[in-house]
C-alpha cells in the first residue's frame, strides 16, 4: 500500500471527474478550494460534475417526524450560491442527494425554491438551469400493502419488526433510492444543469453520474455494467460522499477521477491535507456495520479484495478491487430502505448540579425517591415518563462510583408526556422533589440542588420525535427506477404513488423545469482560473495522524507497565451505524503493533460482551480489516440496557461518538506488552 508511480493517469482513460466541496450541504464551503478543483478537472475535456450528499439519519428522527431540515435555510442558500456560481463559471452540472437532510418531497421542493431565489438575485441574470427534481416520498398505502404481503423486514438485527401502527403513525415515509432514478432522469433530460434528489443512498448520485457517462460512451450497451465497474462506482461514491473526511488532516472537500478500467483516484481539495492508503482504507469503516461488505439498494459492495495505492504526488490514493453483487444476479428481490419518524409526545426538562458529598454518595437512591414522589403526586402514570441524565465523574455500578467520588454532579431531569402542559407539570414536581427531598445524613436542609441556569426553572422542549420505520421493502422488477411526472404539487406527486398503481410502475417520480432566465449570452468561452499555487509539490502538508510516513503511535518501548488499548492505537472511536447500531473502530499506525494485537486475540466478540453487558448474538459483527490495520465491532444501541433507536426520549449521545471509553481503558497484558516492545528493541540494536 506504499507510494508508487505504477499505472500513471496518462496510461489510463478517464471516464469522469467528480468534485465534492463538502461532505454535507449546509455545513459550509471553501469556494477557492472548489474553484481550484474545477480548474484542474473541467478544463481536461473529461465530463466533470459537482456532486454532494445532503442526507443523514445521524441527527435523529427530527427531520422525518417534525419536518425540519438538517441545517438552517440560510446555510443551504449560502452554500448553494457558491456551488451554482462555480458551476456556471466552469459549465459543469450539479447533483445533490437527500435534499434537506431527510430527502422528503417537501424538502426537495424547498431546495428548489432556494435555487429559484438565487437565480433571481442581481448578478445572476445569466443563470438558466435545466433542473431535475426527483421525489422519494412513498405513500402509506403501498407500504401497508407490502407489509401485509410480508415484503418488509428490519434493516439489521437490532431493528424490531414493522407494524401497521408504525406506518399509520409516520409523519411521512421516504425510500432510499439507488442510482437508477438519477440515471433514468438524466438520460431523458439532455443538457441538464442541476439534479435535486430526494432521499437517496449516499453514493447514488456519484454512481449515477459515472454510469450515465459510461452509457453515453457505449450506446445500447449490453450486457449491463459489470460487477467490477459498478463496484468501483459505488466504492468511489462511498468515499466521496463524505468529502475530505478521508484525508489527513480531515477536511471539507475532495475530488475523484474514475477510469474506464474501474480504477479511481481520490485526493483532498485542501492543499494542506493529503490522502494516504490507510486514511482512505480506514474511511471504509466509518459508521458502517462492517468494513468489507456494505449493503445498499439492489445489492452489496464487497471490499474484501480492495487495494489502496499512494501515488507519487504524496496526496492522491488510487483504489481498485471493489465488486458490487446485485440481488438480481443472486436471485433475490431489489430492496430499498424505508425511513420514517413519528411524534411520541412532548418534553420538558430541568437542570442543575449537586455538590454535597453526602448526597452524591447516595445519588441513585435519592433519584429513585424523587421518581416515587412524583408518582404519588401525578395521576395517569401511563401518560408520562421521568428519567435523569447525570454528568460528572466516572460511571456508577450498583450505585457505587467506579473511581473516586466526584466533587460535583450535573443533573438533567427529562419528562415525556402526552401534552406539553402535563410534561411541565410532572417536571416541576420532580424539580421540587430534587431541591427539597430528604436523604440520610442530610445537613444542608436549605436545598439540595443548584439550579436556575439562564434564569429558568423548567424548560419546555416541545415535540419529541422517534424513529418508527427503518426497514427494507422488497420491490418488483422495474419499481426501482423513476417515471416522469407533470404533477405540479407535492401532494399530487405523493398521491400518484398508491397501492393500486399499475404493476411494476416505478415508485419514484421526477420532474423537469427551467429555473432562472438567461438575459444575455456569455462573452465567449469561460476560461478556467489559474490555480492558487502553480506547483502542487510546493503545497504545505500538515502532519499525518494515520498512514505511511506518519508516526502518531506512542513509543511502546518507553511505556509504563500500565498500558491501555488507547495508548497503542492511533485511532479509537465509536459512531452510530444507522439509528439502531453503534460501531467501534480501532486502528494502528505501525504494522508491527497491528500484528501483535491481532495475533494476541485480545480484541474479540467476548471482550465486547464483557465490556457492554451483551449476549453473544448482540455482537452483530466483529473482525479485522487488514487494508486499514483495523479491528471493528458493531453492537445494538441501548439505553438502560434496552435496545433503542437514536434520538427520542432520554437520548444523550445521538452520534454514539462517546461510547468507546470502556474499550479505550482495556489494559494490555504484560505478555502482549513485551511483544510490542520487541520491535523497538530490535531497531535500537540494529542502529547500534
Amino acid at each position: 500500500m506504499g507510494a508508487s508511480n505504477h499505472g500513471t493517469s496518462s496510461q489510463m482513460e478517464a471516464l469522469v471527474h467528480i468534485v465534492t466541496p463538502t461532505g454535507m450541504l449546509g455545513y459550509g464551503i471553501n469556494q477557492e478550494h472548489l474553484d481550484r478543483g474545477l480548474s484542474q478537472t473541467a478544463s481536461t475535456g473529461v465530463p466533470t460534475a459537482i456532486i454532494l450528499d445532503s442526507g443523514s439519519t445521524d441527527g435523529g428522527p427530527n427531520n422525518l417526524a417534525l419536518g425540519y431540515m438538517s441545517c438552517p435555510r440560510s446555510n443551504y442558500k449560502r452554500d448553494l450560491t457558491k456551488i451554482l456560481t462555480s458551476a456556471q463559471r466552469f459549465k459543469v452540472p450539479v447533483l445533490i442527494g437527500s435534499a434537506g437532510g431527510d430527502g422528503s418531497d417537501e424538502h426537495v421542493e424547498e431546495i428548489l425554491q432556494i435555487v429559484k431565489e438565487i437565480t433571481a438575485e442581481a448578478g445572476n441574470e445569466n443563470f438558466c438551469l435545466k433542473t431535475i427534481t426527483i421525489f422519494a416520498g412513498i405513500h402509506k398505502d403501498l407500504v401497508s400493502q407490502r407489509l401485509a404481503q410480508e415484503m418488509i423486514s428490519g434493516c439489521g438485527a437490532a431493528v424490531p419488526p414493522a407494524s401497521q401502527k408504525d406506518i399509520d403513525d409516520a409523519s411521512r415515509i421516504v425510500a432510499q433510492m439507488g442510482p437508477e432514478p438519477f440515471i433514468r432522469a438524466m438520460e431523458a433530460t439532455p443538457g441538464f444543469d442541476l439534479v435535486v434528489g430526494g432521499r437517496a443512498y449516499d453514493p447514488a448520485p456519484f454512481v449515477a453520474f459515472a454510469a450515465y457517462w459510461l452509457n453515453k460512451r457505449v450506446e445500447n450497451r449490453e450486457p449491463p455494467i459489470s460487477s467490477e465497474l459498478l463496484g468501483a462506482f459505488t466504492h468511489m461514491g462511498k468515499i466521496m460522499e463524505c468529502g475530505g473526511v478521508c484525508a489527513i488532516p480531515k477536511s471539507a472537500g475532495a475530488r475523484s477521477t474514475m477510469y474506464l478500467d474501474g480504477t479511481f483516484d481520490v485526493r483532498p481539495l485542501d492543499p494542506r491535507s493529503r490522502c494516504t492508503s490507510l486514511s482512505v482504507a480506514a474511511h471504509t469503516l466509518y459508521e458502517k456495520t462492517r468494513p468489507d461488505i456494505l449493503h445498499g439498494p439492489g445489492g452489496y459492495l464487497d471490499l474484501s479484495a480492495s487495494t489502496y495505492e499512494e501515488l507519487g504526488d504524496g496526496r492522491t490514493v488510487r483504489v481498485r478491487g471493489g465488486i458490487f453483487h446485485s440481488w438480481h444476479t443472486l436471485g433475490r428481490p431489489y430492496t430499498v430502505k424505508l425511513e420514517a419518524g413519528r411524534l411520541s409526545g412532548f418534553r420538558t426538562m430541568y437542570m442543575g448540579s449537586v455538590r454535597d458529598p453526602i448526597l452524591i454518595g447516595q445519588l441513585d437512591d435519592f433519584l429513585l425517591r424523587v421518581k416515587s414522589y412524583v408518582a404519588q403526586n401525578q395521576d395517569n402514570q401511563d401518560t408520562w415518563k421521568l428519567d435523569f441524565h447525570t454528568y460528572g465523574g466516572s460511571h456508577r455500578v450498583n450505585g457505587k462510583w467506579l473511581d473516586s467520588q466526584p466533587n460535583k454532579v450535573f443533573i438533567i431531569g427529562e419528562v415525556l408526556a402526552e401534552t406539553q402542559s402535563l410534561a411541565t407539570s410532572v417536571c416541576d414536581t420532580a424539580r421540587v422533589a430534587t431541591i427539597h427531598g430528604p436523604y440520610p445524613g442530610q445537613k444542608a436542609t436549605s436545598g439540595n440542588f443548584a439550579f436556575g441556569i439562564l434564569g429558568s426553572k423548567s424548560i419546555e422542549m416541545g415535540a419529541c420525535p422517534e424513529f418508527c420505520l427503518y426497514h427494507l421493502m422488497e420491490l418488483r422488477s422495474g419499481e426501482e427506477t423513476a417515471s416522469l411526472s407533470d404533477l405540479s404539487s407535492i401532494k399530487d406527486a405523493a398521491e400518484a404513488n398508491i397501492a393500486d398503481s399499475p404493476a411494476n410502475m416505478p415508485i419514484f417520480r421526477w420532474r423537469v423545469q427551467e429555473v432562472g432566465r438567461k438575459t444575455q449570452q456569455s462573452g465567449g468561452e469561460i476560461r478556467s482560473p489559474e490555480p492558487a499555487m502553480s506547483h502542487e509539490t510546493g503545497e504545505p502538508h500538515a502532519k499525518a495522524v494515520i498512514g505511511s510516513g506518519a508516526d502518531s503511535s506512542p513509543n511502546v518501548r518507553a511505556l509504563f507497565d500500565q498500558v491501555t488499548l488507547s495508548d497503542v492505537a492511533s485511532i479509537l472511536r465509536s459512531k452510530n451505524s444507522g439509528p439502531y447500531e453503534i460501531t467501534f473502530d480501532v486502528m494502528f499506525e505501525k504494522e508491527a503493533v497491528y500484528r501483535v494485537i491481532k495475533d494476541s486475540q485480545m480484541l474479540s466478540s467476548e471482550l465486547m460482551e464483557d465490556l457492554f453487558a451483551l449476549k453473544p448474538e448482540e455482537v452483530f459483527w466483529c473482525g479485522w480489516f487488514d487494508q486499514a490495520r483495523a479491528w471493528k465491532a458493531t453492537i445494538p444501541r441501548k439505553r438502560h440496557g434496552v435496545p433503542m433507536a437514536g434520538g427520542g426520549f432520554m437520548e444523550n449521545d445521538i452520534h454514539g461518538s462517546q461510547q468507546y471509553i470502556p474499550l479505550a481503558k482495556v489494559q494490555i497484558s504484560a505478555e502482549i506488552l513485551s511483544k510490542l516492545r520487541q520491535p523497538d528493541e530490535e531497531a535500537r540494536h540494529a542502529n547500534l
